[in-house]
């Protein structure tokens, strides 16, 4: 863990379940995720992004997909037992969970909303958004899954596919 960097919401939370967790920061604002992980040198498939979609009535789900993916919202919803849910509107966001676009962790909102992590992270060492914009946060996703409620499944779209 970096000393340096301000502790977010999604790090004590990290702290708080005794998930261990190291810091990566980065400069140039709210960035595409591919971005981020190449100014990380990370894998872009060790890089995942946090999506808040909506159900009815006005029920969420967290979705957490690599960078490089789209969520395909029939498996989202199929997963969340939803008919259809629909990605949050931008401005509705920081009021919801008191995060920003870029800035969003699946641990430490406001409210605590179904969390659904792609499958792929199982058995990884994976990186998402500590909270902030401009810091990413490393975590063994099999000690998070230990920890903190969340299920996995497979989520995305293939290339190609509506």
């Amino acid at each position: 863990m970096q000393s340096h960097t301000e502790k977010t919401n999604a790090m004590r939370i990290l702290e708080r379940l005794g998930v261990e967790y190291h810091v990566h920061t980065y400069e140039g604002g709210a960035l595409p995720g591919t971005e981020v992980a190449a100014l990380l040198g990370q894998d872009p498939a060790c890089a995942f992004k946090t999506l808040v979609t909506v159900g009815s009535p006005r029920k969420y789900y967290v979705f957490v997909i690599p960078v490089a993916a789209e969520l395909d919202l029939k498996k989202a919803a199929k997963a969340a037992g939803e008919k259809s849910i629909a990605m949050l509107p931008q401005r509705e966001l920081f009021p919801l969970t008191g995060y920003v676009h870029g800035g969003c962790s699946p641990l430490g909102m406001k409210k605590q909303f179904p969390t659904f992590f792609e499958e792929s992270a199982r058995g990884r060492v994976i990186f998402f958004s500590g909270g902030k914009v401009g810091v990413q946060v490393e975590v063994d996703f099999d000690s998070l899954a230990a920890a903190f409620p969340l299920e996995t499944g497979n989520y995305v779209r293939a290339k190609g596919e509506s």
